[in-house]
């Protein structure tokens, strides 16, 4: 599918970047660059600072410091959103029960009359085709599973043609196999619409995946950036000690009568 060049993914950069709540340090000078249409994962533990930083990104929190630039523009610019078009899908799919799939899907167009009924219905039934949801424009999200709900919400975030995509920790709550399935279709969306995606995630397996480079943050500093065979290979300690952590219960051995 051919895609127009107003229509690619667009490069995302963050220089210096530092925030405090309360006067604990949570981003501590993060610089890193997106490149246009890549599949870029934040990874790290809980208490990394992943979520913090994603919310800079989208523009819901100032720095205290440093900036954070689309194609050279900063988030903070008013006119940002008219030149470049970014949606996001959250952890929860953030989905409205008291609307259809379709109705959910086709919201913000409808909200904000961007479109006439009749191809706003078209359009929704292009991007749930996209995410292997044809014909599922009258379900309720309570008749969902939880990997139709994430697709669901990805189809939502399509119908602006965004150029950046944010995935908020798109395979939590979801069983390996479904989350296997989020991740290509990850991928696939990346090379079908050719669009930049940033991917925060604590999923070791989906992050070595999907991402074409990625950065592993701890305590809100950048450990380690770039392809998912250098973050491998880093030497620093906490960097491998993340990467080989075993996560699996052992119970305890029976002790001696």
């Amino acid at each position: 599918m051919s895609v127009p060049a107003a229509q690619r993914g667009v490069r995302l950069e963050v220089r210096n970047l530092r925030k405090s709540f309360n006067g604990q340090p949570v981003l501590q000078g993060l610089t890193f660059a997106v490149r246009a249409g890549e599949v870029f994962v934040i990874m790290g533990p809980s208490g990394s600072g992943k979520t913090v930083l994603l919310r800079h990104l989208i523009g819901l929190v100032t720095p205290d410091e440093g900036e954070i630039l689309i194609e050279g523009q900063p988030v903070s610019d008013p006119g940002l959103m008219t030149r470049y078009r970014m949606a996001m899908v959250f952890q929860s799919g953030a989905l409205l029960n008291s609307l259809t799939v379709g109705e959910n899907v086709g919201l913000y167009l409808t909200e904000h009359r961007m479109k006439p009924p009749d191809e706003i219905a078209r359009i929704v039934a292009e991007k749930l085709e996209l995410l292997g949801l044809e014909g599922k424009e009258e379900m309720l999200p309570s008749d969902l599973s939880g990997g139709m709900k994430k697709r669901v919400a990805i189809a939502r975030a399509l119908v602006i043609e965004p150029q950046l995509i944010f995935y908020d920790e798109p395979t939590s709550e979801l069983d390996p196999l479904i989350a296997v399935t989020i991740g290509r279709e990850i991928l696939n969306l990346n090379q079908r619409l050719q669009v930049t995606s940033v991917v925060v995630t604590h999923d070791r397996d989906l992050a070595f995946g999907i991402a074409d480079r990625m950065a592993l943050l701890h305590e809100g500093r950048l450990l380690a950036l770039g392809t998912p065979a250098e973050v491998q290979a880093h030497p620093d300690a906490l960097v491998q000690r993340f990467l080989k952590a075993d996560f699996r219960f052992t119970p305890p051995a029976p002790s001696s009568p």
